[in-house]
């Protein structure tokens, strides 16, 4: 218990929820920092890491390439000014979705996974490009992959350590969280 306690606090921790501000220069920190620095990336990014961990195969490693890769994509949409309609919500619904599929135990077959893991990443993407620096987008893109990946791992590792009770309780919250973030949005 002490474990799940410490992990919800690990993942509630990062800054207010939809606020990323300081992201004006073009650097590799600049970038990492940015998935950090709302609950709403990092509450979602670590429920992709527990739905593969929880799904297990080659949703181990599937899921978190498909978030990654399609986040790069819409990160260099973002950057270029091109439009994602209903971003915001589909960044809080992606959080409630996806703890709701841990919570819930969830079995979709991975080629019905991973388009859906597809949408979310990109909209997350969307979001550090259009919030990211006019120059040095390389770097930074660098910086959220790498640290998305992390975060990716992080709920991997959460995963495969607790029990599914505390597993499907640790998705609970996220969705729960996700809700929370809504209304005060």
């Amino acid at each position: 218990m002490k474990k799940l306690t410490l992990s919800i606090a690990a993942i509630l921790a990062p800054g207010a929820a939809l606020a990323h501000a300081g992201h004006e220069t073009g650097s590799f920190a600049a970038g990492a920092f940015h998935p950090l620095s709302g609950a709403d990336h990092v509450l979602a990014m670590v429920a992709v890491g527990l739905w593969a961990a929880q799904t297990g195969g080659r949703a181990l490693w599937a899921m978190p390439a498909g978030f990654v890769g399609a986040m790069l994509l819409g990160g260099a949409m973002g950057a270029a000014g091109l439009p994602f309609p209903a971003v915001e919500p589909m960044i809080l619904a992606s959080i409630i979705i996806l703890g709701a599929l841990v919570a819930l135990a969830g079995k979709l077959p991975l080629m019905a996974a991973l388009p859906l893991i597809a949408l979310f990443g990109a909209a997350h993407g969307w979001a550090h490009g259009a919030e990211g620096p006019s120059s040095g987008m390389a770097s930074y893109a660098l910086g959220f992959a790498l640290v998305t990946a992390a975060l990716h791992g992080a709920g991997l590792l959460l995963g495969r350590a607790l029990g599914q009770l505390a597993l499907r309780g640790l998705g609970g919250a996220a969705a729960v969280a996700g809700l929370a973030l809504a209304v005060a949005g």
